[in-house]
């Protein structure tokens, strides 16, 4: 799934190559496929990328992309997805989508579409407004990563897009190589912290934006910037894992996350050296040691989807548990009022 740098990197390439219909999702109601920002991009050449949720309501989004593109008047796209046998409708999950679409086109929109890139690729958070008729253009404003908003009224769509986490990943053996894979598919940039060339190359980590080869405590002037950081410790052993906690534990801003790898007498060893220092791990909430959600992961692959569970779970918010046990005791209290 494409993250919001991704997306508008692909918008700026297209924009060069003649208009760019771009779709956003401006308001959701009950159970959808995406979220209040999901945007998908038709060009005028037929390339398109992004999912406002796939199915037949993306569909008729795309015909109506074609539409917008030849006559350059934005619409509203209302998709139905509850199910009801007397409508038209567009799938079943339960709820209704307001899609917005606009053409985009000339040398302002590329102008911002690459203002979009450029803040995102140096970590920061803009604000996009979309204004909701035809005689305005979009603007783009720095904003705080804090001040997140998404603010639809009658004249105009506002959403904070944030940059993409950062997750840096200290250790790149085998567990280290399969986790770049897997959470740069989750939308993570990758950072690769190994003292060892040979394990932190090019060949091993291609997703990586940068790889460091000098001791941890060296690398955090490098990072400092990035308010969501995420680091997981997937090292060859305790000896590393130490200077690598002492240096991500008093971090300020704070992790996001902070994860170990290991087994509970490697991890309980390594918190105890910590707690001689005087470094009282039980009040770093941001700690998971060990690492990742309980899903019985043995090989490298598995323990990388295992890891990046947690990553998203804390992402976006989730339990960890599955979807089953919510949907189960819906099902009890349902039965409950019969």
């Amino acid at each position: 799934m494409s993250t919001s740098l991704q997306f508008f990197q692909r918008v700026a390439t297209a924009l060069t190559r003649g208009p760019v219909a771009i779709a956003t999702v401006i308001h959701t109601n009950g159970s959808t496929p995406r979220e209040v920002g999901a945007k998908l991009m038709l060009a005028s050449d037929g390339d398109a990328w992004g999912t406002i949720g796939g199915g037949a309501g993306e569909a008729k989004v795309l015909r109506q992309a074609q539409t917008v593109l030849q006559t350059g008047q934005p619409q509203t796209v209302a998709i139905d997805l509850s199910g009801a046998p007397h409508r038209e409708i567009q799938g079943i999950c339960g709820g209704h989508m307001q899609v917005w679409v606009a053409r985009w086109q000339g040398e302002r929109a590329i102008s911002i579409a690459q203002q979009i890139v450029e803040s995102l690729t140096r970590g920061t958070a803009v604000t996009l407004t979309l204004p909701l008729n035809a005689e305005e253009s979009p603007t783009v404003a720095p904003v705080e990563p804090h001040t997140v908003t998404a603010i639809h009224s009658p004249e105009q769509f506002q959403e904070t897009l944030l940059p993409s986490p950062l997750l840096l990943i200290v250790g790149a053996g085998h567990c280290g190589i399969q986790l770049a894979q897997v959470a740069h598919l989750a939308g993570f940039r990758i950072m690769v912290q190994d003292e060892r060339p040979e394990w932190a190359s090019p060949d091993n980590f291609p997703q990586a934006e940068q790889l460091f080869h000098e001791p941890i405590g060296k690398v955090m002037g490098a990072i400092a910037h990035y308010s969501q950081l995420y680091a997981a410790l997937v090292t060859r052993g305790i000896d590393y894992d130490l200077p690598a906690l002492q240096a991500l534990i008093t971090r300020q801003p704070p992790c996001t996350y902070l994860g170990m790898i290991g087994s509970q007498k490697r991890v309980t060893k390594a918190l105890q050296a910590l707690q001689s220092q005087g470094i009282d791990s039980r009040q770093i909430p941001t700690l998971h040691a060990p690492i990742g959600l309980d899903i019985g992961a043995l090989t490298p692959e598995e323990i990388a989807i295992s890891i990046c569970s947690e990553l998203i779970m804390v992402r976006r918010g989730g339990t960890g548990q599955p979807l089953s046990v919510s949907a189960k005791a819906t099902l009890v209290r349902s039965a409950g009022t019969h």
